[in-house]
C-alpha cells in the first residue's frame, strides 16, 4: 500500500512538471496588427520553448536567437536583412525556424555572412527560402541539426569564387541534410572536418562544385542530385565515405567532371548514375574503394586515373558510349576490373559467350589508341569522335601495333546491369529551372533506355 501511495505521488508530481512547462510555453504573434509588431522583440520578450508566429509581411532586420524558440512563418513572412553579417544567427541549442522568405545577407566571405548562420546544436531549419545571401545556411561547430526542404539561391551577379556556399559545414557532426533545393552559389555542399552527416535527397545545380568535400570521414551520401555544374562532386583527403543512388549528370567545363577522388580510402560507390560529363570518375591516390552497380555513360572519358590510386575494385558497372573508356596517367594500376567471376558491362565490347553464363568468353582490353595521348595531352579529346579517329581505331583492333595499356576485364558482362533511377519522375514535380529539369530527363532516359532494355548498340543498330 505504501509504494502504491509513493507511486501516486510520483504520477501525479510528473503531470503536475508537464503541464507547468504546457503553460510556460507561450505563442506569440508578430505582425502590423499582433502582439509585436518586431519579430526581434518578440524574441527578447520570449522563455525557453516559446513558440512565435509570424503574420504574412516584410520585416526589416537581423535576428539572433539566444534561447530555444521556435520562429514559425504563417504565410511565408519576408525577413529582409540589415545587409551586414548573417540574416539569422543562432546562438542557443534546439531552435525551429520554418515557414520563412530570409534574404540580403551581409557579403563578407571570411565573417560566414548567411541566411541562417548556426553556431549551436540540435536545431531544425526547415521550408525556408533564401535568396540574395552570400552562404545559404552556415554550420559552425554545429551538431545534430535537420536541414531540410529549404530553397536557396545565391547572388548571381557574383562571380562565382565571390560567392559563398549554398550550404557550408564546419566542423559539424551527425547532421541530417535532406530535400534541400541549391543553385547559383560557389558550391552547393561544402563539407570540412565533418563526421556522422547523411546527406540525401538534395537537388544542386547551376554553380561551380555540387559537392566539396575536405577532410571528412563517416558520412553518406544517398539519392542527391548534382547537374549542370562545373564539376558534379570533389571528394578529398577523406575515408569510409558511402555514395548511393546519386546522379551527377552534364557537368562540363575546362577540365570538368562528375566526380573527383583525391587521397581517399575505403570508399563504397553503388548504384551511382554518372552521365554526359567531360570527365566521368577523376582517380588520383584513391585507394580500396569499391565501384558496383554504377551507370558511367555518355561521358568525353569514362575513367581518368592516376597510378597512385591503388587496389580500387570495378565489379557489375554498365559503361554505355563513352567516347574513351580510360586514361590511365601513369604506367599501370592496380585496378580489379572483376569479383568474384563477374566484370562489368561495356557497350563496346564484340566478345561472345559460348556457355550462356552471361559473361564473354574473351576478356576485354580496356583501352583505346589514344589513350597515351589523351592522359598526357588532354587538349587531343577533341578529336575522340572524328572519322579519322574511328578510322584508325578499326585498323588498331585488326592490326595491333601500338603499346597501350594492359588493362583487363576478366569476366566482362554480356548484358548491362539492370537498375532502375527515380529522378526523372522526382523532377518533373520539383520546381526548378525547366530547361535544365528538360534536358537532364532526355539524357536519363536516354541512358536508361540501354540499361533496362538488355539491348547492345551496334554499328548496324541493336542487337539482343
Amino acid at each position: 500500500m505504501k509504494r502504491q501511495n509513493l507511486t501516486s505521488v510520483g504520477l501525479i508530481l510528473l503531470a503536475l512538471v508537464v503541464c507547468r512547462s504546457a503553460v510556460m510555453a507561450d505563442t506569440l504573434t508578430v505582425g502590423t496588427t499582433a502582439q509585436f509588431q518586431s519579430i526581434q522583440q518578440a524574441i527578447d520578450v520570449a522563455r525557453n520553448g516559446d513558440v512565435i508566429q509570424i503574420q504574412p509581411g516584410t520585416y526589416t532586420g537581423n535576428l539572433t536567437l539566444n534561447k530555444q524558440i521556435t520562429l514559425e512563418g504563417i504565410g511565408r513572412p519576408l525577413v529582409h536583412g540589415e545587409g551586414v553579417v548573417s540574416v539569422v544567427t543562432v546562438l542557443a541549442d534546439g531552435c525551429v525556424i520554418r515557414g520563412l522568405i530570409i534574404e540580403h545577407s551581409g557579403g563578407d566571405l571570411t565573417r560566414e555572412d548567411s541566411g541562417v548562420l548556426l553556431r549551436s546544436n540540435n536545431n531544425r531549419i526547415e521550408d525556408i527560402e533564401m535568396r540574395d545571401v552570400l552562404y545559404g545556411i552556415y554550420l559552425y561547430s554545429s551538431r545534430n541539426n535537420v536541414i531540410s526542404r529549404n530553397r536557396i539561391r545565391g547572388r548571381t551577379e557574383l562571380e562565382s569564387g565571390e560567392r559563398g556556399a549554398g550550404l557550408h559545414l564546419w566542423n559539424s557532426h551527425n547532421n541530417k541534410i535532406e530535400d534541400n533545393v541549391i543553385s547559383d552559389a560557389r558550391d552547393g555542399l561544402y563539407i570540412q572536418s565533418c563526421t556522422g552527416n547523411e546527406i540525401r535527397r538534395n537537388r544542386v545545380f547551376n554553380l561551380r562544385y555540387g559537392l566539396h568535400y575536405m577532410s571528412s570521414n563517416r558520412n553518406r551520401f544517398e539519392d542527391n542530385y548534382f547537374a549542370n555544374n562545373v564539376a558534379g562532386a570533389a571528394i578529398m583527403y577523406s575515408n569510409d565515405i558511402e555514395f548511393r543512388r546519386n546522379a551527377f549528370v552534364h557537368n562540363r567545363g575546362f577540365s570538368s567532371f562528375g566526380i573527383l577522388f583525391q587521397d581517399c580510402e575505403n570508399l563504397i560507390a553503388e548504384e551511382n548514375f554518372i552521365i554526359d560529363n567531360a570527365t566521368g570518375i577523376f582517380m588520383e591516390s584513391l585507394r580500396k574503394t569499391k565501384f558496383r552497380r554504377n551507370t558511367i555513360a555518355n561521358n568525353d572519358v569514362a575513367l581518368r586515373i592516376f597510378s597512385s590510386s591503388d587496389a580500387n575494385v570495378f565489379t557489375e558497372n554498365n559503361f554505355i558510349s563513352n567516347l574513351s573508356p580510360l586514361q590511365l596517367v601513369g604506367v599501370k594500376t592496380t585496378t580489379r576490373w572483376s569479383e568474384n567471376g563477374r566484370g562489368n558491362y561495356w557497350s563496346d565490347y564484340d566478345g561472345y559467350d559460348l556457355n550462356q553464363d552471361g559473361r564473354g568468353d574473351v576478356p576485354l582490353k580496356i583501352q583505346n589508341v589514344f589513350e597515351y595521348m589523351e592522359g598526357n595531352y588532354p587538349r587531343l579529346r577533341i578529336y575522340l569522335d572524328s572519322p579519322a579517329a574511328r578510322a584508325m581505331a578499326v585498323a588498331e583492333k585488326a592490326f595491333p601495333i601500338l603499346r597501350v595499356s594492359s588493362e583487363r576485364d576478366e569476366a566482362p558482362l554480356m548484358k548491362p546491369v539492370a537498375l532502375h533511377y527515380p529522378f526523372a519522375e522526382q523532377l518533373q514535380t520539383t520546381r526548378t529551372n525547366h530547361g535544365l529539369v528538360a534536358v537532364s530527363i532526355l539524357i536519363l532516359l536516354a541512358a536508361a533506355a540501354v540499361i533496362w532494355s538488355g539491348y547492345r548498340p551496334t554499328s548496324y543498330g541493336y542487337q539482343r
